[in-house]
């Protein structure tokens, strides 16, 4: 027998993975759709209207198909690799924060725990190529390993640059932190850094180097098939959405768009010097007393919800747009663009941004007390 709270913790939790893994399947088809359009293609059009039930039909053709296990491979990791990976990639969204209080896991260490999750997914690719007794997918998973733990450094100093700036580790505060300005406009540098980091990170064009067609077949995943490819399929496209919906966070407001208390300063500060034309004080009786206070109160978080949405979809779209965009580059390229280009310039702004905040006296509370 189930008890009510444990009713609610897996109806909480299948209220998110059930949106996620139905945006991991739109994701896919709008990156055809998008790419199509790009190249001068049509892309899916077949199946469903406007091809939108083409990422079903995919689903199902894998799921239906007759499964082959290399012979000489290790069958438990095998298959153990790619269900780790996909379960690592969706735990991610337990500390998301889809709005105050929206959340799984409200957790403190909200940060720590997406660097740890992340990084354990690794093992998955890891296990998944080892595991396959083939060189393509030996070599590709090494290559992906070398990638991520690379680029997880990238990562992690950006992430250190936001923290010092709110001086918590919970991403709800740092998204509440970002209603006076974003965090693009001050840390512009750090927020492209970041953003070259994360296409490194979930293996996206042009640093697919782990799964380069020209030289690896399709990298780790080369002898995996049907079910389990599914499971790497989604757990990427999951990375994708997840690390769309992190840099929304950390860099673009998260569920924050403009506070309507500053639009109510605004257009009051415009209708005081307006005030001798009847129809502007009409409009601020209207929309100051009125509209605003019943909009904020009944649909704000719906307002939130649609906010994080749209900045994750316009970094979901940014990330096909890079894709379709840039050729691919050589592994020792990548691996030096990390080590030689990124860290020093992160390293360079980690020293230069507590100075700019100590030089004007603007640390964060609980960093000042330090």
């Amino acid at each position: 027998m189930l008890y009510p709270l444990t009713l609610i913790a897996i109806l909480e939790v299948l209220a998110v993975l059930v949106p996620s893994l139905l945006a991991v399947a739109y994701v896919t088809v709008a990156e055809r759709k998008t790419m199509a359009s790009m190249q001068r293609r049509l892309g899916p059009n077949v199946v469903g209207y406007y091809g939108l039930l083409q990422a079903f039909a995919d689903a199902l053709k894998l799921l239906l198909k007759e499964y082959v296990a290399p012979t000489q491979a290790n069958i438990i990791l095998f298959f153990l690799g790619p269900v780790v990976t996909l379960i690592f990639s969706l735990l991610g969204y337990a500390v998301i924060p889809y709005g105050p209080g929206l959340s799984i896991l409200d957790f403190d260490l909200g940060i720590f725990y997406m660097l740890a999750v992340s990084s354990l997914a690794t093992y998955g690719i890891l296990l998944a190529g080892w595991s396959a007794n083939s060189k393509y997918a030996f070599l590709g998973s090494l290559r992906s390993t070398a990638q991520l733990i690379s680029y997880e450094l990238v990562l992690s100093s950006a992430i250190l640059i936001v923290i010092m700036l709110t001086g918590n580790l919970n991403l709800t505060i740092i998204t509440e932190s970002q209603r006076v300005v974003w965090f693009i406009l001050p840390l512009l540098p750090v927020f492209i850094i970041f953003f070259i980091g994360s296409v490194a990170e979930t293996n996206r064009a042009p640093f697919d180097l782990a799964e380069a067609e020209s030289e690896l077949v399709s990298g780790f995943m080369t002898e995996h098939a049907a079910v389990v490819f599914v499971f790497f399929f989604l757990a990427e496209y999951g990375s994708i959405v997840l690390i769309c919906i992190l840099t929304s966070i950390l860099f673009i407001g998260g569920y924050l768009l403009i506070d309507t208390y500053s639009i109510f300063y605004i257009i009051d500060f415009i209708s005081t010097q307006l005030v001798y034309i009847d129809w502007i004080v009409f409009y601020k009786k209207f929309y100051l007393e009125y509209f605003l206070y019943n909009f904020n109160s009944a649909y704000e978080g719906l307002l939130y919800g649609f906010n994080i949405g749209l900045k994750s979809s316009i970094m979901i779209f940014t990330f096909i747009w890079v894709r379709a965009s840039f050729p691919r580059i050589r592994f020792d390229q990548l691996m030096g663009f990390c080590w030689t280009v990124l860290l020093p310039i992160l390293f360079a702004l980690i020293i230069l941004v507590p100075c700019v905040l100590y030089s004007f006296n603007i640390f964060p509370a609980n960093i000042a007390l330090l």
